[in-house]
């Protein structure tokens, strides 16, 4: 049988270690942090760096408490980037289960819930693509969620902290066989990260092209802080004057809308989530038109529920704006009642008269929150 470090071995073409231990980059110096696993695939050697700087770190200060076999790869540590990019934006304890740089499930803790019980419904937001997944949190770990964590496959979590005894259940590999190669990682809270619009920042985000190329970019910052700042919709059209939507949302689809904006952030374009009661029943991801991403996302709801009646009061965020009102018809006829939009088509008027139509709500973001990695 092909093992993974036969397969390293007929496709090595760099020795590992052999990146610098520091280096300067766009007027800013790097060290290195440690050697990875590999990079995107087990033949590509890779290494971390972090800023050389005096400063707040989050995951360039993350501490790995049990390495498991190899320690971490380039997707691990791209996971837990791109869930600390949701977590950041939430005040509440809430769970990020990431499967190759997507969210397979996020969800909020509501009343009287604990975290293992949010990290469960993160988990089986999408159960089948959370095997072997990546699990991040906001709060510290417990022994319960530790033992609800241990049923299933997990590659790598991570969280601010672990009680005593969570620490022992995740490093039990005789208890937990399956969960023998487990990583531990603990990483500071992820509310000093930059997040909004007017926030210090000196990070970049970078695309390298084969030729060694580079597009340096700003990161992206949201301009909406909290419900409030979300607009409903309106359009000004030449014929019909200005169209507005029928109705406000209410304060639980307002909580409901901005939280899947947050997730939205950090799922690949073009993205749909589908949320309710704090917590993804469906993610559309990656799809090269809207009303694509939309389907899949409704088709995850449908698979994981069997056709029961789940999606009444549930809300959507488009990660872009619709550009007609078919999608929005869709996601309606399925029983989403609330939606948020960046806004900005042309045919504006058509989504608002499609929720009008179908008592739906629906809110601008303005601002558009795509996300190419």
């Amino acid at each position: 049988m092909t093992s993974e470090r036969d397969m390293k071995k007929a496709y090595r073409t760099r020795a590992e270690g052999d990146f610098p231990e520091v280096f300067d980059l766009l007027g800013h110096g790097y060290r290195k942090l440690e050697d990875l696993r590999y990079g995107s695939n087990p033949h590509q050697p890779a290494a971390l760096y972090r800023p050389a700087l005096d400063g707040p770190l989050v995951l360039g200060a993350y501490q790995l408490l049990k390495s498991g076999k190899g320690g971490l790869s380039q997707l691990n540590v791209e996971d837990m980037h791109q869930a600390l990019g949701i977590l950041k934006y939430l005040g509440s304890p809430a769970c990020c289960v990431m499967k190759h740089g997507n969210p397979s499930g996020v969800a909020m803790q509501g009343a009287a819930q604990s975290l293992a019980e949010v990290y469960r419904r993160a988990r089986d937001a999408d159960a089948q693509a959370a095997f072997g997944s990546a699990v991040v949190l906001n709060r510290p770990l417990d022994a319960a969620t530790a033992q609800e964590l241990m049923q299933s496959v997990v590659e790598v979590v991570a969280a601010p902290g672990y009680d005593a005894d969570a620490l022992d259940l995740l490093r039990d590999s005789r208890r937990f066989g399956r969960n023998r190669q487990l990583r531990v990682v603990q990483v500071p809270e992820p509310t000093s990260l930059p997040r909004f619009v007017g926030d210090a920042t000196t990070a970049r985000e970078l695309k390298v092209f084969d030729d060694g190329s580079l597009v340096v970019a700003e990161p992206f910052l949201s301009r909406v802080r909290t419900g409030s700042d979300l607009v409903s919709a309106y359009a000004e059209h030449r014929k019909r004057g200005r169209v507005e939507i029928g109705r406000s949302p209410s304060p639980r689809e307002l909580e409901d809308l901005l939280f899947a904006w947050y997730v939205s952030f950090r799922v690949r374009s073009n993205a749909c989530v589908i949320v309710k009661n704090g917590q993804t029943l469906g993610v559309g991801t990656g799809q090269q038109d809207r009303v694509g991403a939309v389907e899949l996302a409704l088709a995850k709801v449908r698979q994981k529920y069997r056709g029961e009646e789940t999606l009444e009061g549930a809300v959507m965020s488009s990660d872009g704006y619709f550009p007609f009102r078919d999608a929005v018809d869709i996601a309606t006829a399925a029983g989403v009642r609330a939606f948020v939009q960046p806004g900005g088509s042309v045919n504006d008027h058509e989504a608002v008269q499609a929720c009008n139509e179908a008592g739906a709500t629906m809110v601008f973001a303005l601002e558009r929150c795509f996300s190419h990695h």
